[in-house]
């Protein structure tokens, strides 16, 4: 059985050292506590009784946990989601369109206004009768399409633009005579109805075209839709977990939902943007261009054009993608399109970022190492064990977090005083420093209201944030309070002018205390555990229990395990199936016989000029139906007016935003780390993110690598999975394979959930050994990670790339992500299936001459183009190739980031089949935010030599070591550097055509690249 989906759900349990007296059971009156909106019955099912009094911060604080909440308030309305409502109104058949006019040519465009072309058909809202238009070429590679309401006043300001303030929205670049040079053209028409296309100028191709449609625009719902060609290559509309490549059956739903990670249904976060690619064949003998449609064949040569598309509009939104469209819907704002022409993948990222999102957060070099996590970490002397079991064994170890366990009663920016006391955090913390290694907290979304009936329930960060008028309210302007772990909680209001003060100096007080090194912000979608504002009338009940089983309660034993192991471990498998079967037979006869009924289908008729935010008209396929399910309702309120309805898909930005403010004044002068949940475009300039609530299954871990590469796309660099698997007991395999597959990713975690079996990667040693392994290729291998991220933090480059990037002329390519590119050198091919000792793959690009090599060998590889080749894979080995051309920066690996900056460089320069590779080095401080000295050396092979040539102010004192050349074809007569012969160190494997020269320490003493060199062979 797979733990229920509802992230980190504890028992509240006093701890034994607090329990000073328990009291009898009490009875308490029930008449002040709501009931559900359908009548779902009484919002408390049991009580405990227990009460502990325990000393906080000097004073002696009761706390009684009462109740636990009923699993049925959390329950909605039962809803049909529109795209498969049977009875559900068409929009293209019924609504009239507009018509254009009024059209004023400007130095950037034109304007327009639109009119209602007919009859209002207000199908699931109030059609807005007239609408502007407003088309800009705003730079060399940018075209935005913005379509807003005329007249937007005080009587109809339901219709929420987004504001410049809250989400940057792109500005006009100055005019210049780059901006004529833009391949994209606007072309409109009002036959039958305004309808518009987007072309490529070079080629003519149309990109996006509404022709035949009509556009819908009302209140609650705006529709377009736009032709696509046939097996069309889209790649984006996050987030979600799905292959690379989006197939033409997808209804793409965004809404920040908190309920684990179902595949092809909408998750944490929202990036309404898409990158489209179209491949054409070349004629050979006159060069001219035919789109691709079905499959690519082997003899044929191609080209690709690649173009992106962003609709920035943070509404609950589904785009759905049919056989020969994409047919857009939001529950609101306005259309605010932008096209980026690329003219390859590459080029639309740094486009879509660089201008119109903000390029991602340059991240301290620590946070690259490895990260160690566990809920169920309950106490310091528990974290000090992990860090030494660790160092016992010989694995490397950067970062320890903790998650909830650390805090008070799941209280933010509050240690519990029995179990993680500061003086002992102090104590743990400096000797993690003193190490070179770091430590992280979670930080929670949402903040616990004391009881006001009992006067120790003291907690500061609800009262001044309540006096600072900071959390969000009920429509009568009330607190809304749900519920989420600590029991009844407030939410911040990030519109409140001053939520980031509060949020600031609530981290900074507690982080006096505490030393952390970054912070990891969860459940930030934002979610609560009931449906409204259920704490309303009921404080006096607080602290209060989840209302769902918790893990490892009895009846919520997790007993599943991946794919694989009833074949390796056959006798653990069947007991766990027994007791599985046990459970299940107990549940049922607990829960007794009971009669259900299902309720109708909820379907919301629009009323003309009032929005019904809680069940719009329209039912967007949300994966927890309801709106209000397990997050904050549509109908909170905001202190300038606004309805969380219009900015629910934003909480996550916002809170991330504050928390870099917030370090960046707690932590002065360098980078703030953060790792967030819930994201929307742009969040990469503040944080990176974690793949969330995954399972200990391989086919999570395979779609790891699809979601690492759309955030890739996303401009979120930054990401990483829950190694081993959250959720479930990992296996010895599965946690062997997926120890070394993340080792490749940029955020590299381990983490997993309270009640299943430890999965540190010392518990089998099998994993102590692959995870040692492919460390030691990760940990040499972090200054060319760390240049990727500085060029990505600059220009908006990807780190992690899908081979269809990197080789965008290879149709084949289109939708492979079983293998992934770290940067442009390294092919990794992990094994994502059990029980198997060899792997697939292919090597992209050698139609076209590409070499590889093996990391391991360092010889060539022998590859048919387009062919798969089986590799060798045996348990605790993953593939890892170096594509020829390249040349790759080294130190040595140590078990903190520390050591290996203090460690002597080396170079591997791999040459391609025309003896040729560059590459690049990028050096800092590795942590300030504002730099006083770098260094970038450039790397260039040719004509059996390697040069090195630096430039800059900082000085690198560790010496150069070794240098390595892999496809030297030819036995060297001389070899030299700066034209100096080695008399030794040097060897040359006439079988592996690989070149070594080692023991240049001496000859590099002042700093490798204290002077430019160059190697001669």
């Amino acid at each position: 059985m797979i733990f229920p989906s509802f992230k980190r759900a504890t028992l509240f349990a006093l701890p034994a050292a607090a329990a000073i007296s328990q009291s009898t059971t009490q009875s308490a009156s029930t008449e002040s506590i709501p009931t559900k909106p359908m009548d779902q019955g009484p919002l408390v099912t049991s009580w405990s009784g227990a009460t502990a009094s325990v000393l906080v911060n000097g004073t002696l604080s009761t706390f009684t946990a009462q109740y636990t909440l009923p699993a049925s308030i959390d329950y909605g309305a039962n809803l049909l989601p529109n795209v498969e409502d049977p009875e559900a109104k068409v929009a293209q058949s019924v609504c009239p369109g507009y018509k254009a006019s009024n059209v004023e040519h400007n130095q950037y465009g034109f304007t327009a206004t639109l009119n209602l072309a007919g009859q209002a058909c207000n199908v699931y809202g109030t059609d807005v009768d007239v609408l502007n238009l407003t088309v800009a070429y705003q730079s060399a590679h940018r075209l935005a399409v913005e379509i807003t309401p005329a007249h937007i006043t005080a009587e109809n300001a339901s219709w929420y633009i987004l504001p410049s303030e809250q989400v940057y929205k792109p500005q006009q670049g100055v005019p210049d005579e780059a901006t004529e040079d833009i391949d994209l053209q606007f072309v409109w028409s009002n036959d039958p109805t305004f309808n518009f296309a987007v072309l490529r100028k070079s080629t003519g191709d149309v990109l996006f075209s509404t022709e035949g449609t009509v556009l819908v625009f009302e209140d609650q719902f705006v529709e377009f839709v736009s032709e696509l060609p046939e097996n069309y290559n889209l790649y984006g509309l996050g987030e979600r977990l799905h292959g690379i490549r989006l197939g033409d059956n997808l209804t793409a739903t965004m809404f920040a939902a908190d309920n684990g990670n179902p595949i092809d249904l909408n998750l944490y976060g929202t990036h309404p943007f898409y990158l489209d690619t179209r491949y054409y064949e070349k004629d050979p003998e006159t060069s001219a261009l035919t789109l691709l449609t079905g499959n690519a064949s082997a003899n044929a040569s191609y080209i690709s054009y690649s173009h992106g598309v962003y609709l920035r509009n943070a509404h609950g939104q589904e785009p759905i993608l049919n056989a020969g469209n994409i047919t857009w819907r939001t529950l609101g704002g306005n259309i605010d399109l932008y096209f980026f022409d690329g003219p390859n993948q590459a080029e639309v990222t740094k486009q879509y970022q660089n201008g119109a999102i903000g390029l991602p957060a340059m991240q301290q070099y620590w946070t690259f190492g490895y990260h160690q996590c566990r809920w169920g970490y309950k106490n310091w002397t528990m974290m000090q064990d992990v860090v030494d079991n660790f160092a016992k064994f010989g694995i490397p170890l950067e970062t320890i977090w903790n998650d909830i366990d650390y805090m008070f009663q799941y209280r933010d920016f509050e240690n519990d005083p029995n179990t993680f006391p500061y003086d002992q955090g102090e104590k743990f913390i400096d000797g993690l420093h003193a190490n070179g290694q770091h430590y992280v907290t979670i930080v929670d979304s949402a903040i616990y209201i004391p009881n006001p009936d009992n006067a120790t329930d003291a907690y500061s960060i609800y009262t001044d944030g309540h006096d600072m008028d900071v959390f969000m309210k009920n429509p009568d302007g009330t607190e809304y309070i749900g519920a989420v772990w600590p029991g009844f909680t407030v939410f911040p209001d990030w519109h409140a002018a001053n939520a980031t003060e509060w949020w600031t100096q609530s981290l900074k007080t507690w982080r006096e205390k505490v030393q952390v090194d970054g912070i990891w912000i969860d459940m930030s979608e934002v979610s609560s555990f009931c449906v409204g504002s259920c704490g309303t009338g009921s404080l006096h009940l607080n602290p209060v229990h989840p209302p769902f089983h918790l893990p490892g309660e009895p009846g919520s034993i997790d007993y599943g395990y991946p794919e694989g192991f009833n074949v390796t471990n056959a006798t653990e498998a069947a007991v766990a199936s027994s007791m599985s079967a046990a459970q299940a037979s107990s549940n049922l006869a607990e829960q007794g016989t009971s009669t259900t009924t299902s309720s109708p289908y909820l379907r919301t008729t629009p009323t003309a000029g009032v929005r019904n935010v809680d069940h719009p008209p329209y039912v967007i396929n949300n994966q927890l139906g309801d709106l209000a399910v397990h997050a904050v309702a549509p109908n909170a309120t905001h202190v300038d007016g606004v309805q969380e309805y219009d900015v629910h898909n934003l909480f996550g930005y916002e809170i991330l935003n504050a928390t870099y403010l917030a370090l960046e004044q707690t932590i002065q002068g360098k980078r703030p780390f953060i790792i967030g949940r819930s994201t929307f475009a742009g969040a990469g300039q503040f944080a990176g993110h974690w793949g969330g609530d995954n399972y200990a299954t391989w086919e999570s871990m395979l779609f790891s690598i699809p979601q690492a590469l759309d955030f890739s796309l996303f401009g979120i660099p930054m990401f990483g999975a829950d190694t081993c698997g959250f959720s479930g007991n990992s296996d010895e395999e599965l946690c062997n394979r997926w120890m070394q597959l993340s080792a490749f990713f940029t955020f590299y975690r381990n983490h997993n959930t309270l009640g299943d079996n430890s999965q540190e990667p010392y518990i089998w040693s099998s994993v102590i050994d692959a995870s040692k392994k492919a460390m030691a290729i990760r940990y040499s291998l972090l200054p060319y990670m760390y240049t990727l991220f500085e060029s990505a933090h600059k220009t908006g480059s990807t780190v992690l790339r899908a081979m269809a990037w990197e080789f965008p002329n290879d149709p084949t390519l289109v939708d492979a992500n079983r293998q992934f590119m770290l940067g442009p050198s390294l092919l990794i091919t992990p094994v994502l299936l059990p029980l198997v000792t060899s792997v697939n793959g292919v090597f992209p690009g050698s139609k076209d001459g590409v070499v590889w090599y093996d990391w391991y060998n360092q010889s060539a590889v022998t590859a048919t183009p387009g062919a798969n080749v089986t590799m060798d894979a045996p348990l605790g080995h993953i593939n890892v190739h170096i594509r020829g051309g390249s040349v790759l920066p080294q130190q040595e690996a140590g078990l903190t980031t520390t050591e290996c900056r203090n460690s002597p460089w080396s170079v591997i320069a791999a040459l391609s089949a025309s003896g040729t590779a560059t590459g690049s080095l990028y050096i800092d401080d590795g942590e300030s935010i504002i730099q006083n000295a770098t260094l970038n050396v450039d790397f260039t092979a040719e004509n059996s030599r390697l040069y090195a040539s630096a430039r800059g102010l900082w000085q690198e004192k560790n010496a150069l070591a070794n240098i390595t050349v892999l496809g030297v074809q030819d036995a060297p007569r001389n070899v030299s550097l700066n034209g100096m012969a080695l008399m030794s160190g040097v060897n040359y494997n006439a079988t592996s055509k690989v070149l070594k020269v080692t023991g240049l320490q001496n000859a590099t003493a002042s700093g490798a690249w204290a002077k430019d060199w160059v190697l001669e062979w």
